[in-house]
C-alpha cells in the first residue's frame, strides 16, 4: 500500500524509534504532518479530525510516547468518533481538566484507549465521553492480557439516561 501522509502528535523529546520512523518516511518520500491540540485535519468536504491532544503547553514526560499520543475526534455530520491512541490515566486526567467545561469529548463511538489496558479508561473520562458504542482493538491471547477485566467491567456498567 502506498502511504502518502503520516500524521503524528508532537512530542516533548525525541525517541530512537521515532527517529528511525521519520528517517524511513523521508526515504520513502512520505509527508509527515505533526499535529497538536487545536489543529484540524481535513479528510474531505464532509469530514475532518479535530485534534484534542497532545497539548504542547502540557506535555507529559511520564511515559510520554503514550501519554502524548494523539487524541482525535472524527467529525462527519452528526456522527463523531473519538480515537484515543495510547493515552493513559495521567493524560486522561489532564484531558479532563482541559475540557472540563465543554462537551467536546462526547461522541457516538469510542476507540478505547491503549487496547483496554488497565492504565487507561478511568471512570471519570468514560463519564465525560458518554459513548454509545466502545470498540477495543486487541489481538486474541496477546501477551499483555488486553483488554483488562476492570476496563471491560467499566464499559459494561456504562448506562446513560441521556443517550
Amino acid at each position: 500500500m502506498k502511504v502518502e501522509n503520516i500524521i503524528i502528535g508532537k512530542q516533548d523529546s525525541e525517541y530512537d524509534n521515532c527517529k528511525k520512523f521519520l528517517e524511513l518516511a523521508k526515504y520513502k518520500n512520505v509527508k509527515v504532518i505533526s499535529v497538536k491540540a487545536g489543529d484540524f485535519v481535513k479528510i474531505d468536504k464532509y469530514s475532518c479530525f479535530q485534534i484534542l491532544w497532545p497539548d504542547v503547553d502540557k506535555m507529559i514526560s511520564d511515559n510520554g510516547i503514550n501519554n502524548n499520543s494523539i487524541l482525535a475526534k472524527l467529525l462527519y455530520g452528526d456522527f463523531s468518533m473519538l480515537f484515543t491512541g495510547d493515552i493513559e490515566e495521567k493524560a486522561e486526567k489532564e484531558i479532563l481538566e482541559k475540557y472540563k467545561n465543554t462537551d467536546v469529548l462526547n461522541c457516538n463511538v469510542l476507540k478505547v484507549a491503549h487496547h483496554g489496558s488497565k492504565s487507561s479508561s478511568i471512570q471519570e473520562i468514560l463519564d465525560k465521553i458518554k459513548p454509545q458504542v466502545a470498540v477495543i482493538g486487541v489481538g486474541e491471547d496477546n501477551r499483555y492480557g488486553h483488554p483488562n477485566a476492570d476496563v471491560i467491567e467499566r464499559m459494561e456498567n456504562m448506562r446513560y439516561e441521556d443517550l
